[in-house]
C-alpha cells in the first residue's frame, strides 16, 4: 500500500472510561479532555481530515451523548456512531464496527491519543509502509526513551525487518502509540463479545504477521492527571 492508496476510513476508540484520570472523567470522557484549549478527539479527526480520510467510526459508551454532541458540528468528514450497550474493549469494539469497512484496511486510533509529526504525516508513513501481502497489523511504535508522560516498560521489540515481538525482558525500547493500520483479515475467527485487542496481536504475533512503524515526531502519553498537567505544559510551553 502506498500514500496514494491511503485507507478511506478509520475507526477512533472513544468507548473507554478513563478510570486513571478520574474523577475528572467521572464526568467528562477522556477523549473531551481538552489539551491546549482543542479536544484530544478533535485532534485526532483533524489528523484524520489532513491524511485526506473522509470517514470515521467512532465508538461510544461512557458517556456517549457527549461525545455524540460535541461532534454534530462538524462537517470535515462523515461520523458514525458505533454504540455498545456494554463496553467491548478493544477486539470488540473494532469486531462490531467491522462491516464499516468493507473488507478493506483501514485506520484505527485510540481517541485520547496526541502525537506531533516530524516531517511525513504518521498516517501517510503507515500507509505507504502497508503490505496486505505480509501484514495483518501496521502498529505506529514511539522509542521508549522519547516517549513524553510515558514510564512504563514498553511493549514491543522489533526485528530488522519491521515484525514485532513481545517484550522478553525487564524492558522494551517501543511503546505501541495507539495509532495501527489494520487488515480485516485480522479478526477472522475473533470471538463476539468482549475482548483485548491484545488477543489477535498475540495470534498476528506467532505467525509473524504484525509489524511496527517507528514513529520519527514527537508523542504524549496522557495516562493520569500528572501525566495531563505534564502534557499541557509541554504544549504551551
Amino acid at each position: 500500500m502506498t500514500a496514494q492508496n491511503m485507507p478511506e476510513r478509520a475507526m477512533v476508540l472513544a468507548a473507554g472510561r478513563g478510570e486513571r484520570l478520574r474523577p475528572l472523567t467521572d464526568s467528562l470522557p477522556k477523549p473531551l479532555v481538552a489539551i491546549a484549549g482543542r479536544a484530544l478527539l478533535d485532534r485526532t479527526l483533524d489528523r484524520l481530515v489532513e491524511a485526506g480520510i473522509g470517514e470515521a467510526v467512532v465508538n461510544l459508551h461512557h458517556l456517549g451523548e457527549k461525545i455524540r454532541a460535541h461532534l454534530a458540528p462538524r462537517r470535515d468528514l462523515r461520523i458514525h456512531f458505533s454504540e455498545e450497550n456494554t463496553l467491548l474493549e478493544t477486539g470488540g469494539g473494532l469486531r462490531k464496527a467491522l462491516p464499516y469497512f468493507q473488507g478493506r484496511p483501514f485506520f484505527a486510533l485510540n481517541g485520547d491519543v496526541l502525537w506531533q509529526d516530524a516531517g511525513q504525516g504518521a498516517l501517510s508513513r503507515l500507509a505507504e509502509t502497508f503490505d496486505g501481502a505480509r501484514m495483518d497489523g501496521l502498529l505506529l511504535l514511539q522509542p521508549v526513551a522519547d516517549a513524553i508522560g510515558y514510564d512504563g516498560a514498553g511493549d514491543f521489540e522489533r526485528q530488522s525487518d519491521g515484525r514485532l515481538v513481545r517484550r522478553a525482558r525487564a524492558a522494551a525500547p517501543f511503546v505501541f502509540t495507539g495509532v495501527q493500520l489494520l487488515h480485516p483479515r485480522l479478526f477472522e475467527s475473533a470471538p463476539e463479545g468482549r475482548f483485548s485487542l491484545n488477543l489477535l496481536y498475540d495470534r498476528a504475533l506467532a505467525q509473524g504477521r504484525l509489524f511496527g512503524c517507528v514513529h520519527d515526531g514527537a508523542w504524549y502519553h496522557i495516562g493520569t492527571p500528572a501525566g495531563l498537567a505534564l502534557v499541557e505544559k509541554k504544549l504551551q510551553g
